[in-house]
């Protein structure tokens, strides 16, 4: 079996309707959007980033122990992980840390720090990564 690990981004979110929404109600519905939990919205997501399993778990090995390495190896224990605006500096923290010259996944080091330094400036942002077993 072939094991991989997909890093997907929050790409677009849509209201899932056909229903025309009243002038007076569109601020609360533009509100609700914002903030994400609401009933009715569908998140769009896009493949940001795809690994082999065993690569990721060589990858977050790089990391100090500690709660962002906790945090990542959630994956392998719950078969996906969310990342938002309460992670980011955990996380950028860690993986800054790295030496460049000694990261053995230095691409996949710059992707991710991107992404949670666009997560930094919209927090409604996120980034999910699943474990996909092909």
């Amino acid at each position: 079996m072939n094991t991989r690990v997909i890093f997907y981004a929050l790409n677009q979110k849509f209201l899932d309707t056909q229903d025309k929404i009243p002038e007076q109600a569109q601020q609360v519905m533009y509100y609700s959007l914002a903030i994400g939990h609401h009933v009715g919205v569908i998140d769009c997501l896009k493949r940001v980033l795809e690994c082999p399993l065993t690569e990721y778990e060589s990858w977050i090995d790089q990391l100090a122990e500690g709660e962002a390495k906790r945090k990542m190896a959630g994956l392998m224990k719950f078969g996906e992980i969310t990342i938002d605006s309460t992670h980011t500096t955990l996380l950028g923290g860690a993986f800054s840390t790295l030496d460049s010259t000694q990261d053995h996944y230095a691409e996949w080091t710059r992707t991710l720090m991107d992404y949670l330094g666009a997560i930094d400036r919209e927090t409604a942002l996120y980034l999910m990564v699943k474990r996909v077993d092909y």
